[in-house]
């Protein structure tokens, strides 16, 4: 039989399914963290880990994975040398390493044209017109996401400390994110030493909470919010036809704040960011294109 692999890897995990030349799933696994940026090493053991476990749930030997060609979306892929140096030390028959974007464009609108923004603990988009692919954003917490659940959160702790020393009004949420470290702003400081973004990202369906009750300090943290993701949408440059798929966790909570130029593009995804992954695979490497046996 004639398999192929899809893997997606970010900064908490990675997974890979297993496939046949059609792009059928036929079985799944899930190892640790694949962000080649930050951890090169430790993401090629984790992608393999999740191959050879695909492979192992599904009765075959591990060992065929070096006659399996894979299509690798992976976090960090769109900066630096970081793809190029993990496709020349991957154990596939044929390595197709591209970013995690790229492969959840894929699942949420198939090979054709269409958009898609990612909006979770990060944020990052891609429009793809006439089989020419687009990414916007996606250069991290520090310098980018903006709209992300990370900054979200962030913003939410600076509005609570600027209540807190009188320079900007204050509201019942920035009180109940006092209690929460002990009315103690000093707390609060040292919270944010050592957390990552999916830490301050825990904060952000809280302000979407309170921004529906009409907390005003919610409400001026989403509509900016809003706003960032609406500049990068405009930069996609839509047509008429495109679907727009929301993402992540927070697509959900955006998609009714949209303005209705965006809402009206907007479509359920395909498939999700692994089911890209396979896709592409498929089309790449299978029947016919020389996947492995």
């Amino acid at each position: 039989m004639i398999f192929v692999l899809g893997i997606d890897g970010g900064g908490t995990s990675c997974r890979a399914a297993l496939a046949t030349a059609d792009g059928t799933v036929l079985t799944r696994a899930k190892s640790g963290a694949a962000n080649i940026r930050t951890d090169l090493t430790g993401a090629r053991t984790h992608i393999v880990e999740a191959a050879r476990q695909a492979l192992l749930a599904a009765g075959e030997d591990p060992e065929r994975i070096a006659q399996t060609p894979a299509v690798l979306g992976l976090a960090g892929a769109n900066v630096g040398t970081y793809r190029q140096q993990l496709e020349a030390i991957l154990p596939f028959s044929t390595s197709r390493v591209e970013t995690d974007a790229e492969i959840a464009l894929e699942g949420a609108v198939g090979s054709g044209d269409g958009a898609m923004a990612i909006l979770g603990t990060g944020s990052a988009y891609m429009v793809r017109h006439d089989g020419r692919s687009r990414a916007i954003g996606g250069w991290g917490f520090q310098v980018g996401d903006q709209g992300s659940g990370a900054r979200i959160g962030r913003d939410l702790l600076e509005q609570t400390l600027l209540a807190h020393d009188g320079i900007r009004p204050g509201s019942p949420l920035t009180e109940e994110m006092m209690a929460v470290f002990r009315d103690n702003p000093e707390d609060l400081v040292e919270f944010t030493t050592n957390a990552k973004p999916g830490d301050f990202g825990g904060f952000a369906p809280k302000v979407f909470e309170n921004a529906d009750k009409g907390d005003a300090v919610a409400t001026w943290i989403i509509d900016r919010a809003v706003g960032d993701v609406e500049a990068a949408l405009a930069v996609l440059d839509l047509r008429s036809a495109d679907p727009l798929c929301l993402l992540g966790g927070l697509g959900p909570l955006y998609a009714p704040r949209l303005s209705p130029r965006y809402r009206d593009h907007l479509r359920a995804p395909l498939d999700d960011a692994l089911g890209g992954a396979v896709r592409m695979a498929a089309r790449l490497f299978g029947q016919g294109a020389g996947a492995g046996r």
